[in-house]
């Protein structure tokens, strides 16, 4: 039975990935800050380690075949690039190079579509693309990127495959993370939309990608694992659909994301948190849409409507009451 180590367990693709790991016969050690925020089930193969990424994480990765690397600093309200630099950049060079002396097979980092270029519905970003703005203005994306610089560079006895998901949406988002943009319209009766699109995928379908890339991804390749491009008023069209409802929808004139921008810059001179920033609202403006075509043809991943997506995430937050 070949082990694997994973680290942000608890997190919605962490638990998706364990959930596809265990059924796939492996053996896990789940890397985790706290045991008790992980909700998905037990199995006698799964063992939870509590540890920080920053410490000497080698006793747990000793006869380890793969490590998958999911933890990240993902909120978009911090203050510094060396806030998110420190996480997704310095403790992932630390792990790989753990994962290195303890001779790990493969090392598989989680990163973001974002570190890649974007592009439209007819002619959409790919793995060979390079990064475009905003993102190049995003220090998350950033902190991403840098990381997988590295990680290319010194993929030698150990492998590195690089993972880029795009919007994950599903079940065991407990936070909620992504599902927050669900709740943006669930329920509601008037909702505001940026004229903007991005790529959506069910994160089962990402987990599955993580799992195939297992065995069949290549050393020092990265992989977009991304499926349907939607402006959206077409993704909150899906939620409207699958929920039942028909909310008056009032399109956010791009002007007015741009002065909050504005603000939100001005604010964070202030020290001031706040999630909002001149590249994260042209973010919202932009079709960032990607395409799939690599995942499919070498990692057989098999992609499902968003539609289903949209669905297994509102059935999970009804299951656990968060509505």
């Amino acid at each position: 039975m070949k082990e694997v180590v994973v680290t942000g367990a608890t997190g919605l693709l962490g638990t998706n990935v364990i959930i596809k790991l265990l059924k796939n016969g492996y053996s896990v050690i789940a890397l985790v800050r706290k045991e008790s925020k992980y909700l998905g089930e037990e199995n006698e193969n799964l063992k939870w380690v509590e540890a920080n990424l920053s410490s000497d994480l080698s006793q747990y990765l000793k006869n380890v075949d793969f490590v998958i690397h999911i933890a990240a600093e993902t909120r978009m309200n911090l203050l510094t690039y060396n806030e998110y630099r420190k996480v997704n950049y310095e403790w992932t060079v630390d792990l790989f190079n753990q994962a290195q002396k303890c001779e790990v097979k493969k090392f598989l980092f989680i990163s973001s579509a974002n570190t890649l270029g974007f592009g439209s519905k007819a002619d959409p970003g790919s793995e060979e693309k390079r990064q475009k703005y905003p993102f190049t203005q995003s220090w998350y994306a950033q902190s991403k990127l840098e990381a997988e610089n590295y990680l290319l560079r010194n993929a030698n006895n150990t492998e590195v495959i690089i993972l880029n998901p795009t919007f994950m949406i599903g079940a065991h988002d407990s936070k909620p993370s992504s599902g927050k943009l669900i709740f943006w319209v669930w329920k509601k009766k008037l909702i505001f939309y940026p004229k903007g699109g991005k790529n959506f995928v069910h994160v089962e379908d990402v987990a599955n990608g993580v799992v195939n890339a297992l065995e069949k991804g290549k050393n020092g390749e990265k992989y977009l694992l991304a499926n349907e491009n939607l402006s959206y008023i077409d993704f909150f069209r899906i939620i409207n659909r699958v929920t039942n409802q028909k909310p008056i929808k009032i399109p956010i004139p791009n002007i007015f994301l741009s002065i909050l921008g504005k603000v939100g810059d001005e604010l964070r001179k202030m020290k001031i948190r706040t999630n909002l920033s001149t590249a994260n609202m042209k973010a919202l403006q932009i079709h960032n849409y990607y395409s799939s075509r690599k995942s499919l043809e070498e990692l057989d991943v098999q992609y499902q409507p968003v539609d289903n997506a949209v669905k297994d995430a509102i059935e999970y937050f009804k299951s656990k009451e968060m509505y």
